[in-house]
């Protein structure tokens, strides 16, 4: 029986080993597509990472889920990218786009609106203590912020409530090329991140001035790369949901009959995001998000103004 025991531990063991080195290889693996001659997108576990080429280095946009993918996202934007990184820009606070970070030296010149800074010290205080601190948001904006890097330039804007309360797109202005960041997803369930000022309510109209830039293609927040019809097709999706959850609101109807409303038809297709025992994204969850928002039981009021110590999040 001892034998038999120790023989079940010796493959658990060995599964458990397998596990581990097909989780580290899906981690450290990045997919790279060309979207112009001077910009790149990289594909992995998290958020979309965009790489600008100037004369001078690359400017990437976010930064994915762990430290090991930053490292690898600086190595590769530094071969595509012209030299050094001269810019880190964070759409939002989401642990998969900002947790990358602290792979770049500390001090590297790194962007994001004032929100999105304050909500990475409220909600996920206790990752950027130490060293992480250097990578920290050290140049913010309220509204609108241009920079020139190797003749390049690079235009970031927040347009208004969204995924979250702080969402900026970066529009390369050149190549005609927009990093919306997860203001907009691709065939995926989005977060409604109502606890950090995200809206359904609002989102559709913050799309509306997304779509007045002027640029050909986009990467979104998650999803392949896509263009001005991605968009229409994703506030499509917003406008629907919203209109199921102020149906549900204005007729008094529970969150389990809000759930077997019809008329929800725009995410044919759509893809589930999960990972297991920590979050799921899926139908079920936006329409839950919609549901208490229409309803306030859940507001962006419940946040503190300025930063205190908090939780995390991702996407």
């Amino acid at each position: 029986m001892r034998r038999v025991l120790g023989r079940v531990a010796l493959i658990g063991i060995a599964l458990l080993g397998v596990g581990a080195i097909y989780a580290y290889r899906q981690v450290a693996s990045l997919e790279v597509e060309r979207v112009t001659n001077d910009v790149h997108v990289l594909f992995g576990v998290g958020g979309n990472v965009g790489v600008l080429a100037t004369e001078r280095g690359a400017v990437i946009v976010d930064s994915m889920t762990f430290r090991m993918q930053g490292a690898r996202i600086r190595e590769i934007a530094e071969k595509i990218g012209g030299g050094p990184v001269q810019a880190i820009i964070n759409t939002h606070y989401h642990q998969d786009h900002t947790h990358g970070n602290p792979a770049f030296a500390p001090g590297t010149k790194v962007l994001s609106t004032q929100r999105t800074r304050d909500y990475l010290l409220h909600f996920d205080a206790s990752y950027w203590d130490g060293a992480s601190a250097g990578t920290l948001p050290n140049e913010t904006f309220a509204e609108a912020h241009e920079l020139e890097v190797g003749g390049k330039t690079i235009r970031l804007q927040h347009l208004g409530r969204g995924h979250t309360g702080g969402d900026l797109v970066v529009l390369f202005v050149e190549d005609r090329v927009l990093h919306t960041g997860d203001l907009f997803v691709n065939g995926r369930y989005p977060r409604i991140d109502l606890e950090a000022g995200g809206s359904l309510r609002e989102w559709d109209a913050t799309l509306d001035r997304v779509m007045a830039l002027d640029f050909d293609r986009v990467i979104p927040g998650h999803g392949p790369v896509s263009d001005r019809e991605g968009i229409r097709a994703f506030q499509r999706f917003l406008r629907e949901l919203w209109s199921l959850a102020e149906t549900a609101a204005r007729e008094g109807k529970s969150l389990e009959e809000a759930l077997k409303l019809p008329g929800f038809t725009a995410d044919a297709g759509y893809e589930t995001i999960s990972v297991p025992l920590v979050f799921k994204r899926d139908r079920s969850s936006v329409i839950r998000r919609a549901w208490e928002e229409a309803t306030g039981a859940v507001g962006a009021e419940q946040v503190p103004a300025r930063p205190v110590e908090g939780r995390g999040g991702a996407s």
